[in-house]
């Protein structure tokens, strides 16, 4: 048997404590199972029991939090652990992480992927500012690479084309040095190559004579 020595506030985080057993600490837990457990200094405890019971306490914390993030929407795993780490350990987090994993809550693989076909087909980004969105949302590089290999090259070209005309009407009074640059640098902020970017306007604008 141990004795509760002192119950402190963290710092950092006024919701959470500090439990110290025979003078060491012993677990950091939210001030609420404190209340719930009616943890008090100088109570005998048996470590292992109490300890066991407090994990599993922030674990179902840290689950429901989790799965609550989700709900609103989808999200790789290191955005999750992320959002996690300022209320939890680590081994809790990744005891969650690894129930999501198995329940299918998460995939980043599948979400790279969700992602690819919006960027791709609803928003008609290239393939620059799909792997920046795709980094943005915490996707690894294998599951970005692996995400953006199968977008066809027809396709991206397609969509410059689409995003270039959209453009063209609304610039195509000005000087044609001042449309080229407009929709060159309209293209690139969409995240299209210079080689696309290129091909389109010299097909839109019949011309080679100006270079990006």
């Amino acid at each position: 048997m141990a004795i509760i020595t002192k119950i402190e506030s963290q710092k950092k985080s006024a919701e959470r404590v500090n439990i110290y057993v025979d003078d060491e600490f012993f677990i950091a837990i939210f001030a609420e199972l404190v209340y719930t457990f009616n943890l008090k200094k100088g109570m005998t405890i048996e470590e292992d029991k109490l300890k066991n019971l407090l994990k599993d306490e922030m674990y179902l914390k840290a689950k429901n939090k989790a799965l609550n993030i989700l709900s609103k929407a989808d999200q790789s795993e290191k955005k999750i652990k992320e959002k996690l780490s300022a209320d939890y350990e680590e081994d809790t987090i990744d005891s969650v992480l690894e129930f999501l994993r198995q329940n299918k809550f998460i995939d980043d693989q599948l979400l790279a992927n969700k992602i690819v076909n919006t960027n791709v087909n609803l928003n008609r980004c290239g393939k620059n500012r799909i792997k920046q969105n795709l980094y943005n949302k915490g996707i690894d590089k294998n599951s970005i690479s692996e995400a953006i290999e199968d977008i066809d090259d027809d396709t991206e070209f397609e969509n410059a084309m689409y995003l270039a005309k959209k453009r063209y009407s609304r610039v195509k009074n000005e000087d044609k040095r001042k449309i080229y640059q407009k929709i060159s640098q309209h293209l690139a902020y969409k995240g299209f190559n210079y080689d696309i970017i290129k091909k389109v306007l010299d097909k839109l604008l019949n011309s080679d004579e100006y270079d990006l």
